[in-house]
């Protein structure tokens, strides 16, 4: 017997995704149903070779969901997803609402499997910050290997993290440079077309902003309390992919060699790493692709077992819908959850 999975937020660009990924992982689902807000009622998505017609959050009864993929945002999912929960449907929320709760494990599959477990308190599963997925898939085998102390990371991050419009806004943008027509902020605070904007998300009482925070905060409880972790976020004028340049303290020696080795061999993980160039990864390599793509990987002379390396993932997949998809069928391959008898 198949799932019944439902899909919040499907018309948005990972909702969009998550249908991509169900169909092209071959899920395990009798049904998908596609759910948004009432003004998107009607609006029809793809679901493989078949089209979906989009129905109502509101007024859609969950008791024979098994899995609900939810994507709507954080204010939307602080609503529904203990409703959702309570209704019996597993929810995996890609939102912040939920990733700090005590009760609502924040899983990266490839990192922390196990901890999936702890769903069963509140029905709920979290999805990190799209720029904290691709990092922990990076570090958790260097970290198994050496132990890592301390992180500095600087992300490269695609306006498509900020949504549809952000890349409607990247687009219109760059055509009214060529054009000489009058550029249009409503997104970003500052232009975005062939400039970089180092902000992501309001700023916070000590200076950094609140991506820079959740990056530091999922890190810990995803990989290790103890990790210290300090983060510059920036949006560029990519439209998909985020890249990062991380600088690794470790408390025992590693060389360079010895973790490009570890790495190629990780899940999730794909090194591309010549010293010549163009061989590295670039976020137009990663778009559309599963991995955590990791180059330029070399020692850092300045601290004792330093390691600087650069990756770059598709946000869309493996810092979104990718992930939820994989959390969903951890759920299915460790039998925590089975499929709900249908009526007949």
């Amino acid at each position: 017997m198949g799932y019944k999975v439902a899909v919040v937020g499907a018309t948005g660009n990972v909702g969009r995704e998550m249908l991509n990924i169900l169909d092209e992982r071959k899920f395990p689902a009798d049904e998908v149903v596609a759910l948004a807000s009432r003004r998107s009622v009607g609006v029809e998505v793809s679901y493989g070779d078949r089209t979906l017609k989009c129905k109502a959050l509101e007024h859609y009864d969950f008791s024979d969901v098994d899995i609900c993929l939810m994507s709507a945002g954080g204010s939307v999912s602080k609503e529904w997803s203990p409703q959702i929960g309570a209704a019996g449907a597993v929810v995996i929320d890609n939102s912040s609402a939920w990733r700090m709760d005590p009760d609502v494990p924040l899983i990266v599959p490839e990192v922390n499997a196990a901890a999936t477990e702890g769903f069963k308190k509140k029905n709920i599963i979290a999805n990190p910050n799209c720029s904290t997925a691709q990092l922990v898939v990076a570090l958790k085998p260097l970290h198994d290997k050496a132990t890592i102390k301390r992180v500095v990371v600087a992300t490269y991050q695609s306006v498509s993290g900020a949504g549809k419009d952000a890349m409607d806004e990247l687009f219109s943008q760059t055509k009214a440079v060529y054009t000489n027509s009058e550029i249009v902020n409503k997104k970003f605070p500052a232009r975005i077309a062939f400039n970089v904007i180092p902000q992501i998300d309001v700023f916070m009482e000590d200076g950094y902003t609140k991506e820079e925070w959740k990056m530091m905060a999922e890190t810990k409880k995803i990989l290790d309390p103890k990790i210290k972790l300090s983060a510059t976020c920036v949006r560029v004028p990519v439209f998909v992919g985020h890249s990062e340049a991380v600088n690794i303290e470790f408390e025992n020696p590693i060389s360079a060699d010895e973790a490009r080795n570890i790495l190629r061999t990780a899940p999730g993980c794909l090194v591309i790493d010549k010293h010549e160039p163009g061989g590295y990864a670039t976020p137009y390599e990663a778009a559309g692709e599963d991995a955590t793509y990791i180059s330029r990987i070399r020692e850092d002379a300045t601290v004792e077992n330093g390691l600087e390396l650069w990756c770059v993932s598709d946000n869309l997949r493996k810092g979104a819908a990718l992930n939820a998809i994989q959390i969903a069928e951890v759920l299915i391959n460790r039998k925590l959850i089975t499929a709900k008898k249908k009526a007949a």
